[in-house]
């Protein structure tokens, strides 16, 4: 018992723990459910989850393969992306949160601040109509594109070595993480733009992994409380996600050492700005026929 508390008291363990705790929530809710998994979605889950852990992202890859094959409507998009991504990116918290070092305070406090702007940015995004939607999701897409190909052009700052800011720099790093927070909720990934702040900040850039594996394990079963009230996500889709998502994270993770991750990076930005702009398409002309 002694050994148990004294684990507790250190903050990341204590981080940890509550992380287990509510994903443990999360599961039984979705273990009441009837409904099996589709097949499909666990082929998706594995491949977008397997280039997630490698940093390529799994929203935007995810949205281009179900517009491509058709398997979710636009509208409850957001919804299956956060119900369905969650318990892979939990894994990936695990994995990253205990080994690589940062700054307790900043960690938390980024956390927490992602966590009350996807809970904020979900109520909303869940209520939306389709055109709503699509517009919003198609911008979203596009921004993603955007950092993908800065990603490739090598254009993100460099960064320090700090593993932690304080003072303005900190709070510049709560307002940032709470707004990419609600962002997710519109089916923009946290990854890249966290990045991308952490740079700006003076941190190291290595930092930014429990930054936002963090943020997104715990803002994500918060956030998808919100869509699964509204009903506003596939359940077969969003289980596949998560069964074939987290064994994508461990290959990742654990097994693929070497990938020519340069060629699948300029692949996706392709695949992501056609998916942008097909849904931006999809908006506009629906509305005109309506018209």
């Amino acid at each position: 018992m002694t050994s148990l508390l004294a684990g507790l008291a250190n903050p990341i363990n204590a981080l940890l723990t509550a992380l287990a705790l509510l994903t443990g929530g999360y599961v039984v809710s979705w273990s009441r459910l009837e409904k099996g998994p589709s097949l499909g979605a666990m082929g998706v889950g594995w491949l977008t989850n397997f280039l997630d852990q490698l940093g390529i992202g799994s929203f935007a890859t995810t949205t281009s393969l179900f517009r491509a094959f058709k398997m979710v409507p636009d509208r409850i998009i957001p919804g299956t992306l956060n119900v369905g991504h969650t318990l892979p990116t939990v894994v990936e918290a695990l994995v990253t949160v205990a080994i690589i070092p940062v700054d307790t305070l900043t960690l938390f406090s980024m956390i927490a601040a992602s966590v009350l702007g996807a809970w904020l940015g979900a109520g909303i995004v869940a209520k939306w109509p389709k055109r709503k939607v699509q517009i919003g999701m198609g911008c979203a897409l596009l921004v993603a594109a955007t950092l993908f190909f800065m990603t490739a052009m090598h254009l993100f700052p460099g960064g320090g070595e700090a593993l932690g800011v304080r003072g303005v720099r900190l709070v510049a790093a709560v307002a940032g993480n709470f707004m990419l927070g609600a962002l997710m909720s519109l089916g923009i990934g946290l990854y890249a733009p966290c990045m991308i702040l952490i740079s700006l900040l003076g941190m190291s850039p290595r930092s930014a992994y429990p930054i936002m594996m963090g943020s997104c394990a715990f803002l994500m079963p918060v956030g998808s409380v919100k869509f699964i009230k509204e009903r506003a996500y596939s359940l077969p889709v969003a289980m596949g996600l998560a069964i074939g998502g987290i064994p994508g994270v461990l290959v990742a993770a654990y097994i693929i050492k070497s990938i020519p991750i340069e060629y699948v990076r300029w692949l996706v930005i392709v695949v992501v700005l056609y998916t942008a702009l097909t849904m931006l398409y999809s908006a506009f002309t629906e509305s005109r026929s309506r018209d």
